[in-house]
């Protein structure tokens, strides 16, 4: 991304893909923690598009989020807020600040409208992290324009990697107790392929476990503070139909509020023989679109016409957005369309989406 006007965002990117990704990544981010707030937010402030669904229990101003990883530190939620987002998602947290994965982490395959990722959940750790969320002010002043509602904010959490699978659960209750004042709904990451063995808790058992856990620390937070706060589980597209099967009768046996789908995919079809094809990591972009799309129709076909599904992966037009919805999905997430779209894609899904609804009305 880039602190311009969308309509010069096409002119800059060049210049911008001529950074290492990475860099070009936290550029943009301290730009726009240093602006938000101010005068010079008009750069990439847009009006939002109003469009209220409700689920689980929250009425989300339109359908159009940005998904969990462009902001792990929570740093840029009243930026995010600006750009006309219904709803963001900041982390993924972790109990403790761990540096992640060594660098170079992060691979641009521009001729696919894709990235490859194994940045591996680096964040400054759940104190920096809250810190950060109590200073945002988008609940006070409406995040969309005077008199509006203010958008949603969705935590996403997980575990540190020296951490054992095996007391993951710890890192995710822990991460959880911290978030859930703060958020309006919180993500259990249990799919980046990033940190070892992550995946595994989608697993039969395994997420039984976690889940079953995660309910009944839940039960007990809501009776403390008299608020239930909603919880969504973040799944991986490389998922078979049976694996899907067995992960929503567990989302719906644990009460589960919702799932997103989906995360990054270690698929490699769409791009072999490009540049940086091999690197490791999740590759995101349009490559991950059909899978995410697939698994989001299974979902749907097995979860039932009601329970909350936050579609991700691939949307890098409107056209796009649109078809995450007839998969299934009541509600979509952006990243890597933003780096290739800029922010005007915020609100071109957002205006479609709300044709689409009201042509279906």
């Amino acid at each position: 991304m880039l602190l311009l006007p969308s309509s010069l965002y096409g002119l800059a990117r060049p210049f911008l893909f001529g950074f290492d990704p990475e860099h070009a990544h936290e550029l943009t981010l301290d730009g726009l923690a240093r602006t938000q707030n101010t005068p010079l937010a008009c750069a990439y402030a847009a009006p939002r598009v109003d469009d209220p669904i409700t689920l689980a229990g929250l009425e989300f101003p339109n359908r159009v989020g940005l998904a969990a990883g462009l902001d792990k530190n929570a740093r840029c939620i009243d930026a995010f807020a600006a750009m006309g987002f219904g709803f963001v998602e900041v982390g993924t947290v972790t109990p403790k600040a761990q540096p992640g994965n060594p660098k170079p982490r992060m691979f641009r395959l521009p001729q696919r409208d894709a990235l490859i990722n194994r940045l591996g959940f680096n964040n400054e750790g759940l104190d920096a992290f809250l810190a950060n969320v109590q200073k945002a002010r988008f609940r006070k002043n409406g995040g969309g324009g005077a008199g509006k509602k203010p958008m949603l904010l969705g935590l996403n959490i997980g575990k540190n990697a020296a951490t054992p699978i095996e007391r993951a659960v710890d890192d995710y209750l822990a991460c959880l107790d911290g978030v859930y004042a703060h958020a309006d709904y919180v993500t259990i990451n249990i799919s980046s392929p990033n940190t070892a063995n992550l995946r595994t808790l989608q697993s039969d058992e395994a997420l039984d476990a976690l889940l079953g856990a995660i309910a009944e620390r839940r039960q007990a937070l809501a009776q403390r503070s008299g608020r239930r706060v909603p919880l969504f589980v973040k799944i991986a597209p490389d998922l078979d139909q049976a694996q899907v099967d067995v992960i929503a009768a567990t989302l719906q046996r644990h009460g589960m509020d919702g799932v997103i789908a989906t995360n990054t995919t270690l698929a490699r079809d769409a791009v072999a023989g490009l540049p940086h094809a091999g690197e490791a990591g999740g590759l995101s972009g349009a490559p991950v679109r059909e899978a995410s799309n697939r698994v989001i129709a299974q979902l749907r076909a097995a979860l039932g016409p009601s329970f909350p599904i936050i579609g991700v992966g691939g949307i890098l037009s409107a056209a796009d957005a649109k078809a995450k919805i007839a998969a299934g999905a009541d509600v979509v997430q952006i990243y890597t369309g933003l780096i290739y779209r800029g922010p005007a894609l915020v609100r071109e899904a957002a205006q479609a989406l709300l044709q689409q609804s009201r042509s279906t009305a």
